[in-house]
């Protein structure tokens, strides 16, 4: 079983069960050294959550163990970004090498839509992340929805 780290959408568990079903909560961690910001670049012109490094900042997620046979299932979930490594922290201190995705295409328009920041803070709520950081997330500015198609 590998590990990925999941920091956006993927944090809600009925969307990365969708996604990847051998996907199992391992618990929540936080990656140092990195800030979540929205500014990846969208097929749909919307802003999507990304990381980008900074000495300085934390972001915080949830660890997944899922078979690697299962990650060419993912990727083709993740256009636009790339696979790259990090050591993430768990609640319990231990550090552990993980996949996570970060992209550098971005956008400076940085407002996701408003569904998608709720799928991002659901998540967050979900696994009990720190109630200042899934504060700071629900407070972060987004664009209205599209308008549903007839």
């Amino acid at each position: 079983m590998d590990l990925y780290f999941a920091y956006g959408s993927n944090l809600t568990t009925s969307r990365m069960l969708e996604r990847v079903p051998s996907a199992r909560v391992r618990g929540r961690a936080c990656l140092e050294g990195y800030r979540l910001q929205f500014d990846k670049r969208s097929r749909d012109g919307s802003a999507k959550a990304n990381v980008s490094v900074d000495r300085h900042g934390e972001v915080w997620g949830v660890a997944f163990n899922m078979r690697t046979e299962d990650w060419t299932a993912l990727d083709g979930f993740e256009p636009g970004y790339q696979r790259i490594e990090v050591r993430i922290s768990g609640d319990d201190g231990t550090m552990r090498q993980v996949q996570t995705y970060q992209s550098d295409d971005t956008t400076p328009d940085r407002r996701p839509f408003a569904w998608y920041l709720k799928l991002v803070v659901d998540g967050a709520r979900e696994h009990h992340l720190p109630a200042d950081y899934v504060a700071r997330l629900a407070a972060t500015p987004t664009r209205p929805d599209p308008p549903a198609e007839v």
